[in-house]
């Protein structure tokens, strides 16, 4: 089997794999699996980020047992997540968002412990509930840190979406990729693996623009580096 493939007949099976919405659909399985991941992943990292930031004291009984889970490959957690839930999107959304919360927690909580002293005392004089403080002192302080953790989630989202696709999941644009190999087809496995560098370049930029946004023109958007 040739190995490598002319760019024309890259371009052909790119073609007549958006023609037959087999590449969108592709698309579509891995970009579902990689944002719901990344949105439970987020709720998570965030809720338990600004709690464990707040209370020192339940970050130290806490902070072992994060240190022990955090250096697990999520990988290593397919085949726990496949006897739970089977093939499918939640076993898939599941792994990817044990990748992704970890970057999102332990940003937030120095996010949260790096927020001016004055800023909370403000709050406590004002005898704000914890809800109002969160909303109205902690997120728009920390906001500019935190969207760092949820843009570098992101990225590891794609890619452990992919990968969970190549190993095992049959579904997605690492599971078309692998079908291409092994049916002896480089030049649709090249198109596949062209569009997905597209989509996680956008997704780089998008977040980049939201982030630049969120935290009011401190990050630039031409400087900052890439994302996983």
């Amino acid at each position: 089997m040739d190995t490598m493939s002319r760019p024309s007949d890259i371009a052909s099976a790119a073609h007549t794999g958006f023609a037959d919405g087999s590449i969108l659909l592709a698309t579509w399985e891995t970009c579902e699996a990689a944002f719901t991941g990344f949105a439970i992943a987020a709720v998570i990292g965030l809720l338990a980020g600004i709690v464990l930031g707040l209370t020192p004291r339940l970050e130290r009984i806490v902070g072992p047992t994060v240190d022990a889970l955090r250096p697990i490959p999520a990988v290593a957690l397919i085949p726990l997540a496949l006897m739970l839930f089977g093939f499918g999107l939640r076993m898939e959304a599941s792994v990817i968002a044990f990748a992704c919360v970890w970057p999102i927690l332990i940003v937030t909580i120095a996010a949260v412990r790096g927020i001016e002293p004055r800023l909370l005392e403000v709050a406590r004089a004002l005898e704000m509930s914890f809800f109002a403080r969160v909303l109205k002192i902690i997120v728009p302080a920390a906001l500019g840190r935190i969207v760092v953790g949820l843009r570098l989630a992101l990225g590891i989202a794609l890619i452990v979406a992919v990968t969970v696709e190549i190993v095992l999941n049959p579904r997605g644009l690492g599971h078309g990729m692998m079908g291409a190999q092994q049916s002896l087809r480089p030049e649709l496995m090249y198109a596949q693996l062209l569009w997905l560098a597209l989509i996680g370049w956008l997704l780089n930029r998008l977040t980049l623009f939201l982030a630049a946004h969120w935290a009011g023109g401190a990050i630039d958007v031409d400087r900052a580096g890439p994302a996983l």
